[in-house]
Formats: C-alpha cells, sequence, structure tokens
C-alpha cells in the first residue's frame, strides 16, 4: 500500500529534503500590497517580504484552498496513492487545516489530517516523523498518530524585536502590544495549546537570546533532540545561537546537526525582521 505524507510550505522543510523523502508541500500565500505569490523561492521569499515590512507595504497571507488541496489530492491518487497522511500548521493559527478537513471530504482516497498544533519546523519535523513510522511498516493512521505525539512534544521559542508585527496579524492582543513597546521589553514567546503566548520578558537583545539558548537547552533535557535555529534577517545572531546550541546539546543530538535558516515568508510576516527562533523536539 503506498501512503504519502502531505504538508504545507510553513513546514520550513528544505526542497531538496522533502523531495528526497517524498514529502508533497502545499504552498500558502502572501499578499504584497495588491500581489498575490506564493511562498516559496519563486515566489514569495522571505527577504521580499521582510522588505516589504520594512517599506511599510502591506503584507497578509493567506491559506490554500480546499480546491487546491482537493487537485492535490486527487494528484497523488492518480499517482498511486492508495492513502494521504496531511500535516499542517496550527488550526489555531491559520485555516489550512480545515482546508484540509474539507478537502478530504471531497476525495475518494483516505486522507488523515494532522493539526499539528505548531508553526515552523516543529511541524516539519512531524512530517518527517510520520514518513519514518510509514517506512518502519506503520499504516497511514498511526503514522498521522507518529506526527501528533512529534509535534505536541515539540517545544518552539522565538525572540520578536517587537510585537507589532503580531499584533497587526491579530496574533496577539493590541493592549500586550501596546505594553510591550512602552516597556521597552524584548519578548520571549512560544506556542502554547496551538497559539502564540507570552513566556518571558526581558529588557535587551542579548539577554533574550541568552535566555532562548538557555530555554532551548532545559527544553531538550536529557532526550535526544533536533534543534532547528530559524530568523528573519537576522543571520548573525541565528548563526551564533546555533553554534552555542551545538556545543551545549552535542549529547543529546548524537552527531546531528543544528539547523540553522531563514524562516518562510508566510511566519516571517507576522512576526518581522530581527525574530530569532529555535525548534527543540525529541526524537
Amino acid at each position: 500500500m503506498s501512503v504519502v505524507v502531505v504538508t504545507d510550505s510553513t513546514a520550513t522543510l528544505p526542497a531538496d529534503l522533502a523531495e528526497e523523502q517524498g514529502i508533497v508541500v502545499v504552498p500558502l500565500q502572501v499578499v504584497i500590497g495588491a500581489q498575490v505569490h506564493d511562498e516559496g523561492s519563486e515566489g514569495a521569499t522571505p527577504e521580499v517580504v521582510a522588505q516589504a515590512l520594512r517599506d511599510f507595504v502591506p503584507v497578509s497571507t493567506s491559506r490554500p484552498s480546499p480546491a487546491a488541496l482537493v487537485e492535490v489530492y486527487e494528484r497523488l491518487a492518480r499517482d498511486g496513492a492508495d492513502e494521504i497522511v496531511s500535516i499542517h500548521l496550527s488550526g489555531e493559527m491559520s485555516g489550512t487545516f480545515e482546508s484540509a478537513q474539507l478537502a478530504a471530504q471531497q476525495v475518494e482516497v483516505p486522507v488523515h489530517c494532522v493539526d499539528s498544533r505548531q508553526v515552523g519546523v516543529a511541524t516539519g519535523f512531524a512530517a518527517l516523523s510520520a514518513v519514518e513510522a510509514l517506512r518502519a511498516g506503520a499504516t497511514a493512521e498511526e503514522a498521522a498518530e507518529v506526527a501528533r505525539e512529534r509535534a505536541a512534544a515539540s517545544s518552539s521559542l522565538f525572540y520578536v524585536d517587537t510585537l507589532e508585527y503580531l499584533r497587526r496579524g491579530g496574533r496577539i492582543g493590541a493592549a500586550a502590544a501596546i505594553l510591550g513597546g512602552a516597556l521597552a521589553v524584548k519578548p520571549l514567546l512560544c506556542i502554547e495549546d496551538g497559539k502564540v503566548a507570552n513566556l518571558e520578558r526581558v529588557r535587551t537583545a542579548a539577554r533574550a537570546l541568552s535566555r532562548l539558548e538557555d530555554l532551548a537547552v532545559e527544553a531538550a533535557g536529557e532526550s535526544s533532540v533536533d534543534v532547528c535555529v530559524a530568523h528573519l534577517a537576522n543571520p548573525e545572531r541565528a548563526a551564533a545561537l546555533a553554534d552555542k546550541l551545538s556545543v551545549r546539546l552535542a549529547d543529546q543530538l548524537e552527531g546531528r546537526d543544528v539547523w540553522c535558516g531563514e524562516l518562510g515568508a508566510v511566519l516571517g510576516a507576522h512576526v518581522g525582521p530581527g525574530m530569532v527562533a529555535v525548534c527543540v523536539a525529541p526524537r
């Protein structure tokens, strides 16, 4: 039986890795000014989004439509898929999971939809775990449960220069953004129950990144983990954090590298330039 794993572009999987693992990636859209672009190297890139935000060009994002996902599922069925596991970013943050559910009702091939309750590479790690489970002999339902468990065990932690972009996108309340700006604090945030939640507030960017490092180490504990550092227009700080985590978590990484790269355009539109994030995903 052939089972295919589908995810969306916010999972931030490198294109070559997704192709190697047979994961099909469905793009979300970014609206910059009046132009609509698919997220990806041929459309909306992190660099384009970061510049638009700096220039105060209106930027918003859009989920893939149910019809777009129907097209993907039907194509995979024609190509030989007997079942599909479709793993997406938190339904609390995007309508993508809802689109997947609606599309699943319109196709004959069985589709197991997974709300990762996460954002970014935590969703990507869940998709990779589903592939690994399938190769080990799991059923599609079992692979979907593996993905849920991996996502639930993962910690997504991030620092933003300002809460303004999260406020614009409706991801936090206006009062929280105004308070943060008035106090000149640097917020540390996390994903909790599928939504952005306040973690801590510190006074300087350097302190925030140092604390982010400590929190990532705490989240890893003694477990075997995968770790990713992501950023938007902040490569030096992200690389420095990745280097430190590579040393402090060497035992838990068991020879694996800390991934380090730029956040995708869709998520970047909501957090703004300067953001640095860490995902710690127990294996």
